[in-house]
């Protein structure tokens, strides 16, 4: 049990990545009104809907510094140490986002939140993969996995519950009254209401002990040995001392993995599948749609109080599928998952470009005005699009990144991979405002469209890992050995 919960601490980073990136669904309006139209008034309708995407965008853009700056301190500081720094971040960026007083202090809070986020996507699981029993290693990585998605869900219901608490005393949804709180309070209480689970983070964090590799890695043997004896050996009726000869022997790997190169020609093939992966994940919309779900659902009809709802419906969905997708990906393969996601993605993008194009009109004021039907249309088929990623790319691509490099470049591999992740999840989340100013139904087209390339490129090219030697792999990939 004592490793369990040390697990289920450290997966708190991972909520709180889910809590920070997800919260400003709820604030993107008011934030338009509060910071982004004052700021650049002068501006054009584009460049002010650049800078609102950029508003968003920025926390991403240090999210990609934070995940690559996060292993100096790991490896100085060790991976606790780093994670009491992370849960600092997360406190400042809620505190200082919900008392922002200019446009340039939200970005800057914004991106201190971001490190947080880039920090947490590698920290949590690699302090949890060091703590753990190799018999329950799996699992107690996906608690990171899966508090993300929690993470997500949380902070659309809370932007839900904030947004209820908000509504006039004449109960009417969208009055001058509401519009006037929501700007003045109710965007800051939802950035400020992360503050609670950053500190719940930074006290339980005193509760778990550090990582036994890091402490062999700094000679700190006997403490190591102290850890090992209570999280338990990797293998039943193994000594302490076996255990710390295996983790002596793989830092020494590891070691002289680091000055294996990953860009030569040989490992081209596996280089390209990680970027192909990665860069469809996001070319799905999927950040677009998280980051501004109850504005897409306000533009499809829907009012204030529905729209959070709906998101917060969102939230459990990609909840419930991303389960059920953990309980299944090692049965059904990683093909089969992304292949059954690429068609869901492709329904679901088309039917709602489809409503946007056929079941809404704009007046001579820019206001679009939705049929019941393309509302409800729009609904369906932004639930289905969250199933179809949690059931296929949103399950698959960190496991695939694990699997498909060899050992001695594998660190690098995941690294590049999660860099062109975190790149084009910026370049999403930044243009979405702008592409859907001029047609929603267009940003919805585009989707589709890469999601067609994506079904190809996994009928086509992505090879089967499941249950596959990496030497078979390489194989298949056409790869020499050394």
């Amino acid at each position: 049990m004592y490793p369990v919960r040390c697990a289920v601490v450290a997966a708190l980073g991972g909520l709180l990545f889910g809590f920070d990136a997800a919260v400003i669904s709820g604030t993107t309006e008011s934030l338009q009104r509060v910071f982004v139209d004052p700021t650049f008034a002068e501006a054009s309708d584009s460049t002010q809907a650049f800078w609102k995407g950029f508003t968003v965008a920025c926390a991403l853009i240090a999210t990609i510094i934070g995940s690559i700056a996060v292993s100096k301190p790991a490896s100085a500081f060790g991976r606790r140490a780093t994670m009491f720094i992370l849960a600092i971040l997360f406190f400042v960026s809620a505190i200082g986002c919900a008392f922002a007083w200019s446009w340039t202090s939200l970005v800057v809070f914004r991106f201190i939140g971001g490190l947080g986020i880039g920090g947490a996507s590698v920290i949590a699981p690699m302090y949890i993969a060091e703590i753990a029993p190799a018999a329950k290693r799996g699992r107690l990585v996906a608690i990171a996995q899966l508090n993300i998605v929690l993470g997500v869900l949380l902070a659309y219901l809370s932007n839900w519950i904030i947004q209820q608490s908000g509504i006039s005393s004449s109960g009417a949804v969208g009055t001058p009254e509401y519009i006037q709180w929501l700007d003045a309070t109710g965007w800051r209480v939802m950035f400020g209401v992360e503050a609670i689970p950053a500190l719940a983070y930074f006290v339980l964090l005193f509760t778990v002990p550090r990582s036994p590799r890091w402490l062999v890695s700094k000679g700190r043997t006997d403490e190591a040995k102290a850890v090992i004896a209570k999280l338990g050996t990797d293998i039943a009726g193994e000594s302490v001392d076996q255990e710390l000869s295996a983790i002596r022997d793989s830092l020494e790997s590891e070691r002289s993995a680091e000055k294996a190169p990953l860009f030569i020609k040989r490992y081209k093939p596996m280089i390209l599948l990680a970027f192909a992966l990665a860069a469809f994940n996001q070319l799905s919309g999927i950040n677009a749609i998280l980051y501004y779900a109850p504005e897409v659902f306000k533009s499809a009809g829907f009012d204030d109080s529905a729209a959070f709802l709906n998101s917060a419906g969102v939230g459990l969905a990609n909840l419930i599928f991303t389960i059920l997708a953990m309980t299944v990906i090692d049965k059904l393969g990683r093909k089969t998952l992304m292949l059954v996601g690429s068609l869901g993605y492709i329904i679901s993008l088309s039917a709602v470009a489809l409503a946007f194009y056929t079941q809404s009109s704009t007046d001579d004021a820019g206001v679009r005005a939705f049929t019941d039907t393309g509302s409800w249309v729009v609904l369906v088929g932004i639930m289905v699009f969250i199933a179809s990623h949690a059931f296929g790319q949103g399950a698959v691509i960190w496991v695939f990144l694990a699997e498909v490099f060899p050992n001695s470049i594998r660190a690098k591999g995941q690294a590049f991979g999660s860099l062109t992740h975190w790149v084009f999840a910026a370049a999403i989340s930044w243009t979405f405002p702008m592409i859907a100013q001029a047609s929603g139904g267009h940003v919805f087209a585009f989707y589709a469209i890469c999601m067609v390339g994506q079904l190809i490129w996994v009928a086509k090219v992505m090879p089967e890992t499941k249950g596959v030697p990496l030497e078979e792999i390489e194989a298949k990939l056409g790869v020499s050995p050394e």
